[in-house]
């Protein structure tokens, strides 16, 4: 047994010794091993250091080498373009009309990819060449213009306006084939435009050119109407007022809209959008240089007959302010050069407000003479027209004395010629006044001003205040049925302008009841109360007329005798007076309705108490009260 754990002892202690063995045989090698790494790291390190500059020269020399690839590529291209030249020029030299648009536009797009191509290096190889192409460039676009140019040639010859105006017809547009191809052109020179810095202006050569051509066609087409609008104006009669619509204005402003639309419906059809208004600007520029030239002549003209032709003034306001704003809806354009066109006319038709009003004063102040018979001037019937023809042009006197303000007419305003835009006053803010309202005012001040001049000659020229009662009166009819019978009703409507008016017929019939004053007071009588019983009179009782005569002493019997034949010698003086003036219709009729209502009641009382006077032969009573009554009847 013994024997037995030690045998096992020993064999273990045997195993424990080669464990040890093998464990000091595996140190040893681990120090090895540790000291192999570690000169291994020392070597790693050396050879990062010694190849880290030849990866730096790999890395640049692939980059040189790729940079080489391109050059060669782009060589390569370059050379492709060149070598192409010959078929190019062969196209481009034989011009669109032989090689058709569409394979002339495309050769010149192939010469422009390749002139921008050889452009961007700096190769000596490529300068030939692009000179060469820059030349094949601009010979085709110079073939371009050129062909632009014929096709528009073939619809430049003016037209005549009139036919289109008076058969209500559109003026013509070019054909649909033709604006393709202009259009097709413009696509190619406009970008070419764009890209070539030899073009140093916005426009590109197709726009020139149809400004140019269409710009011709627009002018010389209405040529013709603006001479005739000069001729027409200035063939009036100086003293004639002038008449809506006879100045030939319209025409041309009509003419002017419709070709100008339908240049406008070319442009829009040729050209890209950008290129619209300056197309439409530049084509329609001469034609409305002319045009303002015509209204400046027109102006002159007006100018020195302001009175008669102001009227001229206020239609070409209206006419051409409406056309000026439909062509702006149309294109959006043009709307400063008409503005600037009619200056001139507007500055003069504001200041013709009180130079209309200037000249009544004036006229009136310069006449000699007055009509003897009382009879109305002619020169009445002159204003009240001019203020009838006011109303045919509200749009314009509108504008016009809303931006002077109510009242500020009575002075002429002054004019900076110099200026092309007008500056407002404070005044003509004055957004709450009514245009209407404000013309109606212009006219009671005019229509005043005519009757206070015509009052204080008449003081000074007419003898008696009865004349000059008759010659107010009669003034004043003349007025109050042109006002009636015009569209001046409407306008004076307000309560201001009749009563004005009323208040001038009564100071003329207050007038002439002066005169009348001398035969009343032959009706009046002085009665006692203190020589006896009064006799009845009045609608309650019958005057005894004898009865009255017999308590008359002889000296109250010849005052009553002298008072009718006083009255007699005057009643007849006046009738005779009166029925030899010149009145107004209305006017007799008035003044006799305001004679017998003054007269008659006098005369009836008079009558009354003392006709037994001459005991009824007539000596000194001459009228009874009915035919009293039928004398002052037959006076309306």
């Amino acid at each position: 047994m013994m024997k037995t754990r030690d045998a096992a002892h020993a064999e273990e202690s045997a195993e424990v010794e080669v464990l040890i063995a093998e464990a000091a045989k595996f140190d040893a090698m681990s120090k090895q091993i540790k000291a192999s790494l570690s000169r291994l790291e020392g070597g790693k390190h050396m050879a990062k250091d010694s190849t880290r500059p030849v990866y730096s020269d790999t890395q640049g020399l692939q980059v040189l080498n790729g940079n080489i690839d391109k050059i060669l590529d782009a060589i390569d291209r370059m050379l492709g373009p060149s070598e192409d030249k010959g078929r190019e020029e062969h196209i481009i030299r034989a011009g669109p009309e032989r090689t058709g648009l569409p394979d002339y536009l495309a050769s010149l797009k192939r010469v422009h990819k390749a002139l921008s191509q050889m452009s961007s290096t700096n190769l000596r190889i490529n300068q030939q060449a692009i000179g060469d192409f820059n030349e094949l460039l601009s010979e085709g676009s110079n073939r371009l213009q050129d062909l632009f140019r014929s096709t528009l040639a073939e619809s430049v010859q003016p037209v005549e306006p009139l036919h289109f105006i008076t058969k209500q017809l559109a003026f013509p547009d070019l054909p649909q084939e033709r604006v393709s191809k202009l259009g097709t052109i413009d696509s190619f020179l406009s970008s070419a435009a764009v890209r070539d810095s030899s073009y140093s202006s916005r426009e590109s050569p197709s726009i020139r050119i149809y400004a140019e051509m269409r710009g011709a066609y627009v002018s010389g087409s209405l040529h013709n109407l603006s001479a005739a609008s000069i001729n027409i104006s200035k063939r009036k009669a100086s003293d004639e007022i002038y008449r809506q619509g006879t100045s030939g204005i319209g025409t041309y402003a009509s003419a002017i809209e419709g070709i100008f639309s339908a240049e406008f419906n070319n442009i829009s059809a040729i050209f890209s959008r950008d290129d619209w208004g300056l197309a439409f600007d530049a084509t329609c520029r001469k034609a409305l240089a002319e045009f303002a030239k015509t209204l400046r002549e027109l102006n002159m003209h007006i100018k020195s007959n302001l009175p008669t032709d102001c009227f001229l003034a206020y239609e070409i306001l209206e006419i051409v302010a409406n056309v000026g704003y439909r062509i702006d809806q149309l294109s959006g354009q043009l709307k400063l050069p008409f503005a600037d066109a009619l200056k001139p006319i507007r500055e003069t038709a504001k200041s013709s407000l009180a130079e209309l009003i200037e000249d009544v004063r004036r006229r009136i102040s310069s006449m000699q003479t007055l009509p003897s018979d009382g009879s109305s001037l002619p020169f009445t019937v002159e204003v009240m027209t001019r203020m009838q023809t006011l109303t045919l042009y509200p749009q314009s006197l509108a504008s016009i004395i809303t931006s002077l303000g109510d009242g500020n007419w009575t002075s002429i305003p002054a004019v900076n010629s110099t200026s092309s835009t007008s500056l407002p006053s404070l005044q003509s803010f004055d957004v709450g006044a009514d245009a209407t309202q404000l013309l109606a005012h212009y006219i009671i001040d005019t229509i005043d001003a005519l009757l206070n001049s015509l009052d204080a000659k008449a003081r000074t020229l007419l003898k008696g205040k009865s004349l000059s009662g008759v010659f107010t009166a009669n003034n004043v009819a003349v007025i109050d049925r042109m006002i009636r019978s015009s569209d001046l009703s409407t306008v004076l409507a307000s309560g201001s302008a009749s009563a004005k008016i009323e208040s001038w017929r009564k100071k003329g019939t207050s007038a002439y009841l002066d005169s009348w004053r001398e035969p009343c007071s032959a009706l009046m009588d002085v009665q006692y109360t203190n020589r006896g019983a009064r006799p009845p009179s009045g609608s309650n009782g019958i005057i005894d007329s004898t009865a009255v005569i017999k308590q008359l002493g002889s000296k109250d019997k010849d005052a009553i005798k002298e008072k009718f034949r006083n009255f007699n010698n005057s009643f007849d003086e006046l009738s005779a007076r009166h029925k030899a003036m010149q009145m107004e219709r209305e006017v007799r009729s008035l003044l006799a309705r305001e004679v017998q209502a003054m007269i008659e009641p006098l005369y009836a009382r008079f009558w009354d108490r003392y006709h037994e006077i001459d005991k009824g032969k007539g000596k000194y009573v001459k009228y009874d009260k009915g035919s009293l009554s039928a004398a002052l009847a037959a006076l309306g």
